[in-house]
């Protein structure tokens, strides 16, 4: 829900006073032009409140005023006009619908129902004075006075909403931080994994890849949100500018971006699939890795997520095709995307256990007399597999978005958001910049190149 301002209000009642002239009898609002231009102020109006993640609520909101709109038409085309007596004309000044009122009196209508926030002010009542003249009364600025302080949303959940949107633009700013720095860290590591021949080997072709769909996700988050602001946020300068803002032409763009979003957060959760069947594979099954093995890792990579993210798309397309698609309604629909994301999740965490278990075995077996070390070296080895296996999706696995709300639900979404965003960053680190093979064969290279660099100025 949203709240207007007195400024904005007051520019609605001039943007009524230049478009909906007020004369005899006359029904200013058949007037097509002014009509779509008084639309596109008001739904100015609601841009400048609601976030991109509104966007139903702003499409609802239209919908429910052009039927107010028409209403109203109705009302001024075919009731009856009155037979004696001075009176102010009936009129639709964009945010009420006023019928013929006498001379002297004061006039009550309800509040218009197409207010986002319209159950909490059903009872309430807009209010206009009719002069003795004839004329509505004015007020001090030469616009037709109204009072709608009975229609406006309550100042306490204006404060909370307020505080929810600052919330959501804080953490938007974290995660956007966090994806940008594992991006920056991600390429280069790739760039490094890739460019040293003594660096190619099957488990860094698997780590090669994750890095990849970390790239991939984070850029598609980045695109997503880019491509979201562009739609909702789009300037509304002429009068077709709405109704192509609401078509569905006008969020293909965004929708694109929200499908190859699910598709690379789904590809980089069976890539840490992936990671935890090879390591199960080398140390626990003791089975040799050849490179006829990885066509298997790269359909389980590339390949799987497609079996979900097609028919996601579909059932968007037949069931839910609003918006950029960015919110969901039938939360069964999600689960074609959530599902394989937490089985995936709760394998690779019993693959996670296993392994720590043959780790933990093995380290004590050769740590009889270092006891420290070994509880050192079994916490080094603990925390590094947790971000290769994204174990920490198992903390929330069953507080679904369904079941949270309030302080569990905020915890929930700073945990998943900051952990996500900077995971990447993480398995960069881990795996490429302080890892022992990466580290030395980065040492021999620049040592080669400065010898190459002396022997080329000493021939010089």
């Amino acid at each position: 829900m949203v709240a207007w301002g007195p400024s904005e209000l007051a520019l609605i009642s001039n943007v009524s006073s230049v478009f909906f002239r007020q004369g005899p009898r006359s029904p200013a609002v058949t007037d097509r032009t002014r009509d779509m231009m008084a639309l596109t102020y008001l739904i100015f109006l609601l841009l400048s409140k609601f976030e991109m993640s509104c966007g139903k609520i702003l499409e609802e909101t239209y919908r429910k005023w052009v039927q107010y709109k028409e209403d109203c038409v109705n009302m001024i085309l075919n009731e009856p006009l009155p037979q004696v007596g001075s009176f102010c004309n009936r009129t639709f000044d964009i945010y009420a619908c006023w019928p013929d009122s006498p001379a002297g009196s004061a006039v009550n209508i309800s509040c218009p129902y197409y207010l986002p926030w319209y159950d909490q002010v059903s009872q309430g009542a807009v209010r206009r004075r009719c002069g003795s003249d004839g004329h509505w009364e004015r007020d001090d600025s030469g616009q037709v006075w109204r009072d709608k302080s009975q229609c406006e949303e309550e100042k306490e959940v204006v404060s909370q909403e307020l505080w929810f949107k600052q919330l959501m633009v804080n953490f938007r700013n974290l995660y956007t931080v966090g994806y940008s720095l594992s991006l920056f860290t991600l390429i280069t590591a790739l760039i490094i994994l890739l460019s040293f021949r003594k660096l190619h080997c099957f488990r860094n072709y698997i780590h090669a890849n994750l890095f990849l769909s970390f790239i991939l996700r984070a850029v598609s988050v980045i695109v997503k949100d880019t491509m979201i602001d562009r739609h909702w946020g789009r300037e509304i300068m002429k009068q077709t500018d709405v109704r192509e803002m609401l078509s569905h032409q006008a969020a293909i763009g965004c929708r694109i971006a929200q499908v190859m979003m699910q598709y690379c957060v789904l590809a980089n959760h069976f890539w840490f699939f992936g990671e935890a069947i090879y390591l199960y594979s080398v140390l626990i099954a003791s089975v040799f890795m050849d490179n006829s093995n990885y066509l298997r890792y790269i359909l389980l990579g590339w390949g799987t997520p497609l079996l979900f993210v097609v028919p996601w798309v579909v059932m968007k397309l037949l069931k839910e095709n609003k918006e950029c698609w960015a919110l969901n309604e039938n939360m069964g629909y999600w689960w074609i995307i959530r599902f394989p994301i937490l089985l995936a999740s709760l394998i690779n965490f019993l693959i996670f256990m296993k392994i720590l278990k043959v780790i933990f075995s093995k380290l004590r077996a050769s740590n009889q007399t270092g006891y420290p070390d070994f509880k050192l070296r079994l916490a080094k080895a603990t925390l590094t597999l947790i971000p290769l296996f994204g174990i920490h999706e198992i903390i929330f696995i069953f507080a679904t978005d369904e079941q949270t709300s309030g302080v569990l639900r905020y915890t929930k979404v700073f945990y998943t958001l900051f952990l996500n965003s900077f995971q990447g960053f993480l398995v960069a680190v881990l795996y490429c910049y302080v890892n022992k093979e990466v580290r030395t064969e980065l040492r021999r290279k620049l040592h080669n190149w400065r010898i190459q660099a002396k022997s080329s100025c000493c021939e010089k």
